[in-house]
């Protein structure tokens, strides 16, 4: 794996003799109870993948440091504070502590800590990364974690649920090409108001995404304070809080097939109602029990890479070209106003989208296919 390895480190991130690398994962803890068989060798491989990379990246740079830690057990959570004391130093991460914001990051109750946080960060921040990789199975793409090394100009590549096998297949894609495509859509979304969305399983969703940014997921990370996932290719934004109607049928989950398909029931950006796979009802329902804003319709994304093809795994799937995939939960680091320890996408096949541009529709997909970019 030595040469996907290194075109991971040099070409999507960019890294350089003297910069400093923070890699890290997490190993599966008690509260995964129900993991299924095939997880156990997949997080093996991902573990020695995370300490290959590590020993590859000390062949461009001497500063390099490795990091594990016990699973959270959902996306989305903020990391353990052994994390961000590598990261961010310990005199910083102890200030976060004695003035109580650290506390109120860790939970995401308060939404004005962020900017006290990075003063702190930027007054106390000791050596802080110039290139971060994030090998930990449950995604910290949406942290503020991620956020404050982001904003202080660290290159971030998230790489929740990898399998090793996607250093050939979806990883393994031309950059610029996916570049393109990806960013011709970013535009599009930026530029919309309204969207539908249909497809044959049911599924009619819309939304409104007016003066909302869009982020493309290009999978090329060397400007500073970038960041995606790996496998990338993505453009994503999030709606706007109150305004999805409809509703979303999903027929994956995060790494399995939902049988029968999940069925959310939308009604003013919030999910009411859930049906369908039994398991994923309850886990959902339980995960609403306990934070109720995770209800929140928080993303809407298109795949653009051409050489996604996994359904059984969301990083991939919500990547696959044609695909349309919608979060529930946190969508604060990303343009929205909603705060949450929850982050889950389901990937939606076949899809057909509109949005509204200027007062005139324009079909974008249709049932898989682009149109009009």
């Amino acid at each position: 794996m030595k040469e996907q390895i290194l075109k991971i480190l040099r070409e999507n991130l960019g890294l350089k003799k003297g910069e400093k690398l923070l890699v890290f994962t997490d190993y599966i803890s008690s509260k995964e109870s129900n993991l299924a068989p095939h997880h156990f060798p997949r997080r093996e491989r991902t573990r020695i993948l995370t300490q290959q990379m590590a020993e590859e990246a000390r062949t461009i740079t001497n500063s390099v440091i490795y990091h594990e830690y016990k699973a959270l057990g959902h996306h989305g959570m903020e990391p353990p504070i052994s994390l961000w004391k590598l990261a961010f130093g310990k005199e910083a991460v102890d200030t976060m502590e004695e003035r109580g914001i650290l506390e109120d990051l860790l939970r995401k109750e308060d939404h004005n800590t962020f900017s006290k946080a990075l003063e702190i960060v930027k007054e106390k921040g000791k050596d802080l990364p110039q290139v971060v990789i994030a090998l930990a199975n449950y995604s910290t793409t949406h942290t503020s974690f991620r956020r404050l090394l982001t904003e202080m100009g660290a290159r971030y590549a998230s790489m929740p649920l990898f399998d090793v096998g996607m250093l050939t297949t979806s990883i393994d894609v031309d950059l610029k090409e996916q570049e393109t495509v990806t960013l011709a859509l970013t535009q599009i979304l930026t530029k919309g108001e309204k969207v539908e969305i249909a497809s044959p399983n049911g599924t009619r969703v819309t939304l409104s995404i007016k003066s909302r940014e869009a982020t493309g997921d290009t999978g090329i990370m060397t400007s500073p304070g970038s960041f995606g996932n790996l496998p990338a290719g993505e453009a994503f934004i999030a709606p706007v809080e109150g305004t999805a109607q409809g509703i979303f049928v999903a027929e994956w989950g995060a790494t399995r097939k939902l049988d029968p398909p999940t069925i959310f029931h939308i009604q003013d950006g919030k999910v009411t109602r859930v049906e369908g796979d039994i398991k994923m009802m309850e886990y959902i329902e339980e995960v609403f029990q306990r934070h109720p804003m995770a209800r929140n319709v928080a993303e809407l994304g298109i795949g653009t890479n051409k050489r996604a093809t996994r359904p059984d795994n969301i990083l991939e799937a919500e990547k696959i070209a044609g695909t349309i995939h919608m979060a529930l939960g946190d969508n604060s680091t990303f343009g929205g106003n909603v705060k949450v320890p929850f982050h889950q996408d389901f990937v939606l096949f076949d899809p057909t989208l509109r949005i509204l541009l200027e007062d005139e529709w324009r079909e974008i997909l249709r049932e898989g296919d682009f149109v009009n970019i």
